[in-house]
């Protein structure tokens, strides 16, 4: 049974001492300088591989170890299905007691809640700014007028390469802006 620990910072302008210091008494630690954002921690990869029936891991707070609830809850069912406790040092978890195994998910259920309350609030104020007349979306690098001076140049014949670099756009922009389905309000006059 080895006692596993997992150091994380977000940046290398950060130090590592204060959570090593922590997990001392650790067999092993891995150590990572990366953004919890970031889905390639290959020190987290590598730490959860190693891990093995009857280990504990040790982090000092839970959001060194992961990310958002669901890959806290992914990790948490990786270490149940291996039979590895995790212990949480800021927060006094520890899923080998039965009381530590309610509040790990006690709390991730109350991160779940509130992300999904997050999610509810933002819905709304997307739907009242909708209601409201706001465009989402990336607005229209061409005008009207511009839209009509490219599709005129097309029917005459120029290239697509040429309007690429005239007008400053992808192929797939020039496609686009070249469908006849999209009306275009104003008239060109060459």
């Amino acid at each position: 049974m080895a006692i596993i620990g997992y150091a994380r910072v977000s940046s290398s302008g950060q130090s590592l001492d204060v959570q090593l210091d922590k997990l001392k008494h650790c067999h092993k630690v891995y150590k990572e300088i990366q953004s919890g954002t970031n889905q390639q921690r290959s020190q987290l990869a590598a730490c959860l591989e190693y891990v093995r029936n009857g280990d504990t891991l040790i982090v000092s707070r839970l959001d060194r170890l992961a990310r958002s609830t669901l890959h806290l809850c992914t990790i948490a069912d990786e270490l149940q299905r291996k039979n590895v406790a995790l212990q949480v040092l800021d927060q006094n978890i520890d899923t080998s007691s039965a009381t530590g195994r309610l509040l790990f998910n006690m709390l991730a259920a109350i991160a779940e809640f509130e992300t999904e309350i997050r999610f509810e609030r933002q819905m709304d104020g997307i739907n009242k700014a909708k209601e409201l007349g706001v465009q989402f979306g990336r607005s229209k690098r061409l005008s009207p007028e511009q839209i009509l001076q490219l599709r005129f140049q097309r029917e005459q014949g120029v290239l697509i390469k040429v309007l690429m670099k005239e007008f400053n756009l992808s192929k797939a922009s020039i496609y686009r802006y070249l469908d006849d389905s999209i009306p275009v309000q104003k008239t060109y006059n060459p």
